[in-house]
């Protein structure tokens, strides 16, 4: 899999991360420097260890599914994509927002935007796509962008929130599509 495409599946999964950074950027009122990098570590090191775990459960399944593990893939970045738009579009802000940042909080937020991951794990195994090179650029780009989106919450206001998670779900779905094609023509 080539820099680029992992890069655009690294921001698309850093999307969920990305709006919920600006949410609590925008509950929090002011950009606080450590509750930015609390976040953006959390969600970076979470982001990058679930692809890990993804990838180690695809390679049993690699060899069953060798034959259509392109339709695999596009199922599940395609799932994957639909569900971000689907909760961008469904759920409200005041859904996403929850209690304060504390070490409990962190870590379910963690864990819940991080499940994308976990799937996109699965479709690299799927692929015989080397986990290393992805699981840097994944872990990295969602630092960078929770950290950012901290920072922006707490200027931007609630407007962007939904429209990333959107664009999130959308090369997501790109990526799935390109990956058909790719194997199918």
């Amino acid at each position: 899999m080539d820099f680029a495409t992992v890069l655009f599946i690294a921001v698309g999964l850093a999307m969920d991360a990305f709006a919920v950074s600006v949410a609590r950027g925008l509950s929090a009122g002011r950009f606080r420097t450590g509750n930015a990098l609390k976040m953006a570590v959390s969600f970076g090191s979470f982001q990058a260890f679930m692809p890990v775990l993804g990838w180690m459960g695809g390679l049993g399944l690699r060899n069953v599914i060798s034959g259509v593990d392109h339709w695999v893939v596009f199922a599940l970045l395609g799932f994957i994509g639909c569900k971000m738009i689907y909760e961008s579009v469904k759920l409200g802000v005041s859904e996403k927002e929850a209690k304060p940042l504390n070490a409990r909080v962190l870590l379910v937020l963690s864990v819940a935007t991080s499940i994308d991951a976990l799937a996109v794990g699965l479709s690299f195994a799927l692929l015989q796509t080397s986990i290393a090179v992805p699981i840097i650029i994944i872990g990295t780009v969602t630092f960078i962008l929770s950290f950012l989106g901290a920072s922006f919450g707490s200027k931007l206001g609630r407007f962007f929130e939904n429209k990333i998670e959107i664009a999130g779900g959308l090369i997501l779905i790109g990526i799935g599509i390109k990956i058909l094609v790719e194997h199918v023509v």
